[in-house]
């Protein structure tokens, strides 16, 4: 039993790691502001060494930046850099596609549908947070379809930039004609059409589709940001 709560337990800086990722998604730290340490093991409740790990970490994962004379900041949303991601989205997972649809990805179609499931969950739970991770599990399950290794690091990048604009098209009401209900409705069913295309191996369809799902998040995103 002892060895086994031993097991259980994470270590302090991972749990500095998740609190920190979790509230820098969920945009309680706001993009540009500065993550002061005393501010940090006041909030969290744990020493020093574990918070600086942690923000090492962070910033090899690009969510925060450290800068001379300002110490680390989360990294900014800029209209520039959402660009870039989407963009960098569009050609990964096309190329996921050219590669996924000649392999065998029926453990892969049944991981995808196991993570819309957990879309649905987090939806009917009123979760955001569930509902962001759910969807990112969603689209590394796809990337883990191509079983290349570059590909599927490629696509965790930009998805792990993705999660804080995913939470802002999951929180807000971005467009005033199309109630929340209607967009979380549409992007369990744009799931369930990506999983049947790759299941019948149809890439033509897939690109639509991925076209189509990368269409709205960015005009989502682009339209929150300037409005």
């Amino acid at each position: 039993m002892k060895s086994g709560s031993k097991t259980a337990k994470q270590p302090k800086a991972v749990v500095a790691y998740k609190t920190i990722i979790k509230k820098i998604i969920c945009l309680e730290y706001q993009p540009s502001q500065h993550l002061e340490e005393n501010q940090l093991v006041e909030d969290l409740g744990i020493g020093r060494t574990p918070i600086r790990e942690a923000l090492v970490r962070l910033q090899g994962e690009k969510m925060v930046e450290s800068h001379p004379n300002k110490g680390v900041i989360v990294r900014p949303i800029t209209l520039q850099n959402t660009k870039a991601m989407f963009e960098s989205m569009h050609i990964f997972e096309f190329g996921v596609v050219d590669i996924a649809v000649r392999k065998d990805c029926s453990m892969y179609i049944k991981l995808m549908r196991n993570s819309n499931n957990g879309v649905k969950n987090a939806i009917r739970s009123n979760k955001m947070f569930d509902l962001v991770e759910a969807n990112h599990d969603f689209h590394m399950n796809f990337a883990k379809a191509s079983q290349n290794e570059f590909l599927i690091r490629g696509v965790e990048d930009v998805r792990k930039e993705a999660k804080r604009l995913s939470y802002l098209s999951y929180n807000n009401i971005i467009d005033p004609h199309r109630p929340l209900e209607a967009h979380y409705e549409s992007v369990v069913e744009e799931h369930n059409e990506i999983i049947n295309a790759l299941q019948h191996r149809d890439a033509d369809k897939l690109k639509q589709l991925l076209q189509e799902h990368i269409d709205t998040f960015r005009d989502r995103i682009i339209l929150f940001m300037t409005g």
